[in-house]
């Protein structure tokens, strides 16, 4: 290798250090508010349906702009959107970190979100395009999904810790200088790539249209709890949500450059792999979610405590990330590997579909965690190998922005379905009489339940849909590749 060579090798794993640090403040974010839930309701005056807008609020915004923003790094620049993306979410969780009523925090978590979808949309994209070849990709995914689960980790920590030391509002603060360092090294560090151009069109009607459709399927789900999902008004609302999406769908199919070209969703292993991801997703929200607020409303766990509580599962997962998965995928493939990681998944969330009223660490919540975290932790790489694996470099933006698209809709739609059906459930057995304890328990029991019954049916999908995959990496890159990396052939395949 020459000297030249060996730089720019360099610069590629320094570069990833710093995508990795992006990623670390946005899973930071997400894990940490989930321990901080029961105070922000309790301060706030939430009640436990629409606590979901705090998370979901965040996660539709994330959702819904990932494709345009991963658009966006395909036109003008991954590396512009990545420094934009992480300037709008560090403002926003400030912004987060002084709200005082249901409504300010509810909007700042909205716009982080947007900000989240704007830096993580082109993360997947630089990495697969920085490391073309299987086994260094492998190696990279490893080290990103790693960083990714030690986020969620240190997020749960940190916020227990916080929120009991100081308040909730420190949560948000704790971004700051996370992003300040990522902002700064990502200016030095990160190479720019060669956008398409904006000639290529930029459906920004297009996004706004499915985030509208997507917060009003939202706002009708939680309001089931008020109205009753056989109203006039949830059905009214629901109509009007599924008519948005029916005309997105419309809308994308005629116009020149739509932000889901149809040539995409053609590709069996992304769509596929996302409908995976997205039923897998649904699960393990379930886990966070429900399990943080089992934890604290029915076992009395302190936020500390509820934090130490997640630690099996988030730490399996990056264990398994950076050293064990990329070894099973280079031998057995992508495919062979997900399927156990599914099936162990499914095993966590039966066990927490049983967990008792009076549940001890152990043998009742440590074997649940830890299955969970081992199941994941053996899916969520395999299912990016397979998403990509039919992507073409000059889409990669835009793959990669679906893959993420599928976690952050299917974490939303989850959490309200699962929230407002759990909060429903509890609601009718007090209503007979039912004590406090033994009603939740019971509420977070059916939900989890049909989060098991989702993650059966991804088993399903991935075992009759999914192709193999095997990670065999090439002695020399192929013409078609080089071609790509010339930009030869970027016009033909956009």
């Amino acid at each position: 290798m020459t000297a030249p060579e060996r730089r720019s090798d360099r610069r590629r794993w320094v570069a990833l250090v710093v995508l990795c640090l992006g990623q670390l403040m946005i899973v930071l974010d997400a894990t940490i508010v989930n321990v901080a839930l029961p105070s922000i309701q309790g301060d706030l005056g939430f009640t436990q349906a629409s606590l979901t807008w705090v998370v979901n609020a965040y996660l539709i915004a994330f959702g819904s702009f990932l494709l345009l923003a991963g658009r966006l790094g395909d036109l003008v620049g991954r590396k512009k959107v990545f420094i934009g993306g992480l300037a709008l979410f560090t403002t926003a969780s400030v912004l987060c970190g002084l709200a005082d009523d249901q409504t300010l925090l509810i909007a700042a978590r909205f716009v982080q979100g947007m900000g989240g979808a704007v830096a993580s949309s082109v993360i997947i994209a630089i990495i697969v395009t920085e490391f073309p070849r299987p086994r260094e990709q492998a190696k990279a995914m490893g080290v990103f999904a790693f960083v990714a689960s030690a986020g969620g980790s240190i997020g749960l920590l940190a916020g227990g810790i916080l929120t009991h030391a100081l308040n909730w509002h420190w949560i948000f603060f704790i971004n700051l200088p996370i992003g300040l360092l990522a902002i700064g090294l990502g200016l030095v560090l990160v190479e720019e790539n060669e956008g398409l151009g904006l000639g290529q069109g930029v459906d920004v009607f297009g996004s706004v249209l499915i985030t509208a459709a997507m917060m009003l399927g939202v706002y009708t789900i939680v309001k089931t709890g008020d109205y009753g999902w056989g109203s006039a008004r949830t059905l009214g609302s629901g109509a009007l949500a599924l008519a948005m999406i029916g005309g997105f769908g419309v809308y994308e199919s005629r116009i020149e450059n739509p932000i889901v070209p149809l040539r995409v969703l053609r590709s069996r292993s992304l769509t596929g792999a996302n409908v995976v991801r997205g039923l897998l997703i649904v699960g393990m929200f379930s886990a966070f979610f429900l399990g943080a607020l089992y934890l604290e409303h029915v076992l009395d766990y302190t936020a500390v405590q509820t934090g130490l509580a997640f630690l099996p599962m988030t730490l399996s997962i990056g264990a398994l990330s950076v050293a064990a998965t990329p070894r099973l995928l280079h031998r057995f493939g992508a495919k062979q590997t997900l399927i156990p990681g599914l099936v162990l998944t499914l095993a966590g969330l039966i066990l927490f579909a049983r967990m008792p009223v009076d549940a001890t660490y152990w043998p009742d919540l440590f074997p649940a965690f830890l299955l969970l975290g081992l199941g994941a932790g053996t899916s969520f790489m395999p299912l990016i190998t397979l998403a990509m694996s039919e992507v073409p470099k000059a889409d990669a933006g835009l793959g990669s922005g679906l893959i993420n698209v599928s976690q952050q809709m299917s974490a939303a739609i989850g959490v309200a379905v699962l929230g407002t059906l759990a909060a429903s459930r509890t609601s009718d057995l007090l209503a007979e009489g039912h004590s406090q304890a033994s009603a939740l328990t019971s509420g977070f029991h059916f939900s989890f339940t049909i989060a098991s019954c989702c993650v059966a049916i991804g088993i399903v999908v991935a075992t009759t849909v999914l192709r193999p995959v095997r990670a065999v990496e090439p002695s020399q890159p192929t013409t078609e590749e080089l071609r790509i990396r010339e930009g030869l052939i970027a016009d033909e395949l956009v």
